[in-house]
């Protein structure tokens, strides 16, 4: 089953900062929940794990992760990964991430993901595990923010349009991932499903009534 992530956000750093974060294998894990950088293969090779938590299943993948495309110039970088639960399930997928600099001294971070799953995880469904997916991708992008914006300066340089932080508020430090830090799920799977049931819920009463 295949799930289709496409976001875009905007940090509060120079560009040369935000791409030197984003091929840093150990500091993009770190802001990853869940996952963990075992070993550096090469500068374009790293094999790691991430530990997914759904109620008491717990699905560990282990794999390996492959820059297959790196275009300094554009500030663009695509990666392959792909991993095994030790259940029996895979996981492989493609990203591709393009930087872009913005006035004031801001970046804006467009990224497109392509991951194919497989194994006990996709019980739950694909609504489910699309919800789940961007709930997650939204917490990396919060440690990745707090682990840029270190400075209260680069906070009043560049205020995002629409972000809810606000120029020299308090940030928090993100908290480092570990082997055992796996990602607990249930908790945003209760939230994708009210959205889900929310959602449905608008449709209906949006509905005209059938006439007899």
């Amino acid at each position: 089953m295949a799930i289709e992530i496409r976001e875009t956000f905007q940090v509060a750093a120079p560009i040369e900062e935000v791409w030197k974060f984003v091929m840093d294998p150990q500091k993009v894990a770190t802001c990853m929940p869940g996952a963990a950088l075992d070993q550096v293969v090469d500068e374009r090779t790293f094999l790691g794990t991430i530990k997914v938590k759904v109620g008491a299943v717990m699905a560990s993948y282990k794999g390996r992760v492959e820059l297959t495309h790196v275009d300094a110039s554009a500030y663009t970088v695509q990666l392959l990964a792909e991993g095994r639960e030790t259940g029996g399930g895979t996981a492989k997928g493609t990203m591709t991430s393009r930087l872009k600099a913005l006035p004031g001294g801001g970046t804006e971070v467009a990224a497109e993901a392509s991951v194919d799953l497989t194994g006990r995880i996709m019980q739950v469904g694909r609504g489910m595990i699309q919800g789940v997916s961007q709930q997650l991708f939204q917490q990396f992008v919060t440690r990745a923010r707090a682990s840029l914006e270190t400075t209260s300066a680069a906070a009043t340089t560049f205020a995002a349009p629409g972000d809810v932080s606000r120029p020299g508020a308090e940030r928090t430090t993100p908290v480092p991932a570990s082997g055992d830090d796996a990602i607990r799920v249930l908790p945003l799977l209760l939230r994708a499903a009210w959205m889900a049931i929310v959602a449905f819920l608008r449709r209906l009463v949006g509905r005209p009534e059938r006439t007899k």
